[in-house]
């Protein structure tokens, strides 16, 4: 019998009890999560509990438990969707190096007014370090990486410590194949609904009244890529979302509006293209064979691996993706 179906049995207990009800979830929600990932059934009886299943599953189960309970320790929540990125974590030889990182760095980690992020895929870990480190970094994959959302919260970290000044976030006002025709209002009711996303973002970093008060005041902008041009963007943190939206112009335009004491972060999915001519005409992927291995940029790929919505997002990025010839971005 192979060690991949070989059953087995191994305990684990924890030692503060109060962390059992939110380890456990509400009616033990988080442990049948755990069962139905893995293929294990989980006993819990006091502070012990134990695992029986596939000897690979078992090890992957009694891993994920013990980092569930660390981060419940450290004083953060856990939610369904941390669990299944814990789960898809738990199949990567490197995940104690993911969450902790290596041994004379601190752990790779985001703090927020609201939060504490850490590494929820295997990608997230050096797109994090990237974020902290390089001037100008793209991002490249499908929907739900956290692409963006990590942007925005390093975006948010370093407005909040005074290591930038300004948080520009940006994208194209570019309609996914539908025509919406004339919207009514001002200019800001409406470009907002291209921008609900990056507000989305911010609102689960930073308390609303403080998102409102910083846009008021100029600290936070956020604005269609068109309203870049003949600006210089300097001590600021620049995001610019859907950027497999921008032609090759606009994305010149952008990159070139890169000021002193700034970051900038460029964020899309290229096989998402909804601008007319499509790939060619496309942006984001001219602009990261032309620049890749300039010094200062950094460019992290995501895949569906990485997805950390719904398991079912990755399965369809799979799908959809798996039938489309390789294309090199």
């Amino acid at each position: 019998m192979t060690r991949d179906n070989r059953r087995v049995r191994a305990e684990v207990a924890f030692d503060d009890s109060s962390l059992l009800t939110p380890l456990f979830g509400q009616f033990d929600a988080n442990l049948v999560q755990l069962e139905n990932r893995l293929g294990v059934f989980i006993s819990a009886r006091g502070n012990m509990v134990q695992v029986e299943g596939p000897e690979d599953a078992v090890a992957r189960t009694r891993d994920v438990l013990r980092k569930m309970y660390d981060r419940l320790a450290l004083g953060h929540e856990i939610d369904s969707g941390e669990i299944d990125s814990f789960v898809s974590m738990s199949n990567e030889p490197t995940l104690e190096g993911i969450l902790r990182g290596a041994p004379d760095t601190p752990p790779i980690m985001i703090r927020t007014r609201r939060k504490t992020i850490v590494p929820r895929s295997a990608g997230q870990a050096p797109y994090m370090q990237q974020l902290a480190r390089e001037d100008i970094i793209f991002a490249l994959g499908p929907a739900g990486t956290g692409k963006t959302y990590l942007a925005v919260a390093q975006a948010v970290s370093q407005l909040m410590t005074g290591s930038v000044q300004r948080l520009i976030l940006s994208r194209p006002a570019v309609e996914a194949g539908e025509k919406l025709g004339f919207l009514p209002g001002d200019m800001k009711e409406k470009v907002d609904p291209y921008l609900r996303p990056l507000y989305d973002a911010l609102f689960d970093c930073m308390p609303p009244e403080q998102v409102e008060r910083r846009i008021a005041s100029g600290e936070i902008e956020i604005a269609p890529i068109a309203f870049m041009r003949g600006r210089t963007l300097a001590d600021a943190f620049v995001i610019l979302d859907e950027a497999q939206n921008t032609t090759r112009e606009q994305m010149k335009m952008f990159l070139t509006r890169f000021g002193q004491n700034s970051r900038m972060v460029v964020c899309g999915d290229p096989r998402q293209v909804d601008i007319p001519g499509g790939d060619r005409m496309s942006g984001l992927a001219d602009a990261v064979n032309k620049l890749e291995h300039i010094e200062g940029i950094g460019v992290t790929r995501f895949t569906s691996a990485d997805v950390v919505r719904h398991p079912i997002v990755g399965r369809i990025v799979d799908a959809y993706e798996g039938t489309d010839e390789e294309r090199v971005y």
